[in-house]
């Protein structure tokens, strides 16, 4: 009906009232199929000059539309031709929270696309990640969360993450760790898990103290799945190098986790991550030690009670993977005696299980309790016994037939006779 070229006039004319009005009806055209084109190719110019007002009223309501252009692949690519990402950058340094809020909120959308990266990092001097961690570092919570987010996003890219650690990312994050607000917290620690996945941050996010602030974190009384999941994800990277160890050891990420594993509310997801954590920090010597000794009754109950999850095979893994790696002294295997009958109900259903994987922790797990007279009396003649025969027999089946199929020995070409 012609709608479109008026509406565009009064984004253009001096009305703020008329101008709100006619982005908002501009927005709502947008998402239909058949007027998207039309749509963009006309009215983004439009708003970019309104964008650039003075007035933080147009200003409010121009990057309030341009938000809702960026949702789609074909419109936020059709935005960067426009030049339009560099004006939302500069929309990030204004003095309105609701222009750095909108601003923020569609450059998330648009670093979503990877592809559009290198457009995003082309606003001079890392203008663009300086711009977002003073917004990280706000107090106002919605524009600190989103300015995280977006981080997170655009982190994916290993140039953007080196960026980051150029510009001492983790010294506006840290604060963020310690309020009251668990939004925020998990915030943070969400772009901080995705900086530690990186190899070469490892030891700088070390000696940075982020262990410590982990460790303090998960200490927290209100402590929340997001936060234990991304919190495990970190302490699992972290380890993984020489200074890691030592500092896990002393920023009392043990006490954190193992407090997390008696939590009653947690998911299966969460304690899957739990749990994969504690298993790897026990193939760690000093940390394996470290456990063994912290391990308490009512850490060996939840884990048990994990282990026999037949429903939710990874985290049965996990959990009996984490008791099969306890040091087995005369403390510990006095924890684990009240748990016997129930230890060889899972373990029975490891040994079934048609995964090698599996049956190996099975055995790894009765070889190191038949030192006990009591676990091997349990074990003799029971359901367990006949299951260690049937995986011997397959075993020694296996082996007869792989001694059958023996690759012949490599037959070496005739060496031509020595001349004298």
């Amino acid at each position: 009906m012609g709608m479109l070229v008026p509406l565009l006039d009064l984004i253009r004319s001096g009305d703020s009232s008329a101008q709100s009005h006619s982005c908002a009806c501009v927005c709502l055209l947008a998402p239909q199929r058949s007027n998207r084109e039309a749509v963009m190719l006309e009215g983004v110019k439009p708003l970019l000059a309104l964008a650039k007002s003075y007035d933080p009223r147009e200003q409010q309501v121009a990057s309030w539309a341009l938000l809702h252009l960026t949702h789609s692949d074909w419109s936020r690519r059709l935005l960067g031709d426009a030049g339009g990402f560099p004006v939302l950058v500069l929309l990030l340094q204004g003095s309105d929270s609701e222009v750095q809020f909108y601003s923020c909120s569609a450059l998330c959308n648009i670093s979503s696309a990877r592809e559009l990266h290198r457009k995003l990092l082309s606003i001079g001097s890392h203008f663009l990640l300086k711009s977002l961690l003073t917004l990280a570092s706000s107090s106002v919570q919605k524009k600190s969360m989103q300015a995280c987010r977006c981080l997170q996003t655009l982190s994916q890219n290993d140039l953007i993450q080196e960026q980051l650690m150029e510009l001492d990312c983790v010294l506006p994050l840290q604060p963020l760790l310690k309020t009251s607000s668990a939004e925020w917290r998990e915030s943070a620690v969400t772009l901080l898990s995705a900086l530690t996945s990186h190899t070469p941050n490892k030891a700088v996010l070390v000696s940075e103290g982020l262990l410590e602030e982990v460790g303090q974190l998960l200490l927290h009384p209100t402590c929340s799945s997001v936060i234990i999941t991304h919190s495990c994800r970190i302490i699992t990277d972290l380890s993984s190098c020489s200074e890691g160890q030592q500092a896990v050891m002393e920023a009392r990420c043990l006490s954190g986790l193992l407090g997390a594993l008696l939590s009653p509310s947690l998911t299966d997801d969460t304690l899957i991550h739990l749990t994969s954590c504690l298993q790897n920090l026990m193939t760690q010597h000093p940390l394996q030690s470290e456990l063994s000794v912290m391990i308490t009754s009512e850490h060996v109950s939840r884990l048990v009670k994990l282990s026999g999850r037949s429903q939710n095979p990874q985290l049965s893994y996990n959990s009996a993977a984490v008791i099969s790696r306890l040091e087995m002294t005369g403390e510990t295997l006095q924890l684990l005696k009240p748990h016997y009958v129930a230890m060889l109900e899972y373990l029975s259903v490891l040994l079934q299980n048609k995964d090698l994987k599996f049956q190996q922790l099975g055995l790894v797990t009765i070889s190191n309790l038949k030192t006990d007279g009591d676990f091997s009396s349990l074990l003799s003649g029971g359901e367990v016994e006949d299951q260690l025969r049937t995986v011997h027999d397959q075993t020694e089946e296996t082996r007869r037939l792989l001694q059958t199929i023996q690759p012949p020995s490599p037959v070496h070409p005739l060496q031509p006779p020595h001349k004298h």
